[in-house]
This record gives C-alpha cells, structure tokens and sequence, in this order.
C-alpha cells in the first residue's frame, strides 16, 4: 500500500522504510516552535523533569507574539521567562519586540521551515507550514518541553483526506473563501485526527498565501495537519529564504485516502462564518442585515502582504461606517515596512483604521479590539468560538480581508462588490 505525502515525511522522519494509519512511531523534529503563553509552561515542565541541555539550540524557536509588547505585568513576566531561558542556552531563533511577527507568519517568512521538514509547536495554529509541503502539527507545552530536550516526539500516524482542487477562484475571493467552505461542508470534526492532502489542478492556481490561510485553519476541520504539494510556486517562495537541502515528497500514485472532496475554486463564492463555529458558513452576499461594530484584519491566517493588499484594494478613498472600529494588523515587521512603503498604511488611516505593530492580541480575546456584550466583529482571524474576541455576548464572523474591508464600508457583512 501506498503512502501520502504526512506519512512519507513521518516515515523518513523515524528512520522507517514503511508507515501505516494508526502506528505509532517516534520521530526526530527539524523545529520546535512555542510562543509567550505555552513557551513559560514548557519551560516549567523542562526544569522540572530536570533537563539540563537542549538538543540543538538552532531548531528551537520562541516568538513574543500573543501580548508582546507586554500588556500587562503577567504578560511581562511571562516573556521575561522565554527571554531569560534563550539566553540561558543561546537560542538563535528568538524573537522579541522590535523584530518578532505573529509566529506562522514569521517562520515561513525567515526560512525556518523547508519542505519536508517536520515541526511541532505549542500552538495548535502549527499545522501552518504544511503550505510548504512540511508535516507541522500542534502539540502541548509538557510535550514542547520533552522536545526541546530530545529533538524527537511520538506520533500516532494520521490517516488521510484528500481535497481535489480544480478551476480558478474568481475576484475577491481567496484561500481564506476556499478553507471556510471546505470546513461548512465537513465541519468541524470532519477531519479529526486526519490529515488534509490537497492535490489537483487547482492547486497552481492557489498563491502561497492562500496556501498557508488553507492549512492554517486544517485544524479549525480537526485534522492533524494540511499539507499541499511542493511546486513551482513553492520552489519559488523558499528560494532565497531557506539555505539547507530540503526534500519534496510526493504522495504515491496508490497511496488510500479516507475519502475524497472536490472543490472547483471556480464555484466558491466570498464566504463569512457567522458565530459560533468555522463551520458555520454563509456567502457574505446574505449578510446585509448583520450590522457590525468592529473589523479585525491581520493574524497568522490573514496578515501577510497579500492581505494588505486585498484589503488596501477595498478601502482606498474609501472610509469606514460611522461607528465602525478598523483594526489592521500586519503579520510581521516586514510586512508592516511594505506596507509603509506601498501607500497601504495611508489608505488605512485614511480610511479611518488603526495599525498596529504585529500582534496575535484581539484574536484570543487578549488586547487590541476586545468586544463589549452585544457587539459583533467582521475578522480574519480563525476563531469564533463563544467570547473568543471578548464577551460571551459578543460575536465574531470569520472572513477574508475583502469582505472584512467592504463589511466595514459598509457597516454590515457584504460581498465586496457591494461597495465598488
């Protein structure tokens, strides 16, 4: 029997010719990834199993992102805890107010993951770097701390989904369109434990952003990991930026998926996922009577150049609705310096937004746009679970950049057409 793309890097990964769902293997990490909420717990956990050493301090990496700069003095002494264990064994990758991004924007951005690499991180946003044709999968912090020491952690094989892609999306819409239709139609468990292999023609038409939005959210569908072919469009993205061999693994031509969906990205229209779960997705053109308070655009799911982009395209010599709140967020320091750059941060305080340096705050609640009761929110970001964003009364609707711009146009959930 064949295997997939996830069990091919696994089995290499292990030092096994052959894997099969459901074996459990042990396998060596090129990257162990924690940020200021997991990292302190991890550290915890290392110092109390009694590990004195690290197993190689270039494959560690701890980036201040969820409330750097520190919004309060838990928070503070939360980093001070991270920047204290870096220094104690010289980790390279560490990354701190004045050069840290939101973590799975910033990695792929610093050539950190490869394709065909393995990583693991105390996030569960992790499986982002699948985009890059790697195995990337959250983990909890007691396991962060066992891989830090080890270079190696346990995994249960995965067994597979494959998404057939095919066509080519249409205006304003993106992989962020393309990931909440695919979690509408299997839901939120409908991946659980499993890994989502996208394949197909359609796969070239998809940029590497709209590739990383997609494997971003393959956790919000339960999977284990999402993964997509390594191409010409990654080749190009991880050259200048990686500088080691990597390895780009195929998926066998008889390799046995659970099942397989299709999607033509022709047919997938602008899409909104009203509260309280991924799954619960409409077309934005439904929403013109959902009122909104306040737009959210950035994350690790949205805040790349490319999302700047989509969004500065909407609110150009445009300007919010009286009583909307803009909230944009690029992803990194170097999105944030294109960004300046390109014009894009004049059109978003001419719009009437703020910007803000790279932060994962309003997304988890933390700070930087927490809802009041009552109160809804158009973000990019990829939860919206009951007060993920705030209060237990408030609510979020998952979107694209394009329809986050245009809803706050607007003053009400829309299709960007609507506001051209």
């Amino acid at each position: 029997m064949g295997m997939t793309m996830t069990q091919k890097i696994l089995a290499h990964h292990a030092g096994l010719d052959h894997v099969v769902p459901g074996q459990l293997i042990q396998a060596k990490l090129d990257l162990v990834l924690g940020n200021d909420i997991t990292t302190p717990v991890a550290i915890n956990e290392f110092d109390a199993a009694g590990f004195d050493r690290v197993f190689d301090r270039t494959k560690i990496a701890m980036v201040m992102d969820h409330f750097a700069p520190n919004k309060d003095i838990k928070a503070a002494t939360q980093c001070k805890q991270c920047r204290t264990f870096a220094r104690r064994f010289d980790i390279t990758h560490y990354y701190d107010v004045g050069a840290m991004g939101i973590e799975h924007a910033l990695l792929p951005e610093k050539g950190l993951v490869a394709p065909g690499e393995a990583v693991i991180g105390a996030d569960s946003h992790t499986c982002t770097y699948g985009a890059l044709g790697a195995f990337s999968t959250g983990v909890g912090s007691t396991d962060m701390a066992v891989a830090m020491a080890a270079g190696q952690t346990w995994f249960k094989v995965p067994s597979a989904i494959r998404v057939w892609l095919t066509g080519k999306m249409g205006p304003y819409v993106s992989g962020k369109d393309v990931i909440l239709t695919l979690i509408g139609m299997i839901g939120v468990d409908g991946a659980r434990y499993q890994s989502l292999e996208f394949a197909g023609p359609g796969v070239a038409n998809l940029t590497i952003y709209d590739r990383l939005t997609i494997s971003n959210m393959a956790i919000e569908a339960g999977a284990k990991n999402g993964i997509f072919p390594v191409d010409d469009v990654t080749r190009a993205y991880v050259s200048g930026r990686v500088d080691r061999p990597w390895t780009a693994y195929e998926a066998d031509p008889d390799a046995q998926y659970e099942r397989t969906i299709e999607i033509d990205l022709s047919t997938v229209e602008p899409t909104v996922a009203y509260p309280h779960l991924p799954e619960n997705a409409h077309p934005a053109r439904e929403g013109g009577d959902i009122a909104i308070d306040q737009i959210v655009i950035g994350s690790c799911t949205n805040g790349q150049l490319a999302d700047m982009a989509a969004a500065a395209e909407i609110l150009k010599d445009r300007h919010l609705a009286p009583g909307v709140r803009g909230i944009v967020i690029p992803a990194t320091q170097e999105v944030y310096r294109q960004c300046m750059h390109l014009g894009y941060t004049d059109i978003f305080l001419d719009a009437g937004c703020i910007v803000s340096t790279p932060t994962c705050g309003p997304c988890l609640g933390g700070y930087m746009g927490i809802l009041a009761a009552g109160e809804r929110c158009v973000s990019t970001t990829n939860r919206n679970f009951v007060g993920r964003m705030g209060h237990v009364d408030s609510e979020v609707y998952l979107a694209s950049p394009a329809v986050a711009a245009a809803s706050g146009i607007a003053g009400h959930i829309c299709h960007p057409q609507e506001v051209l």
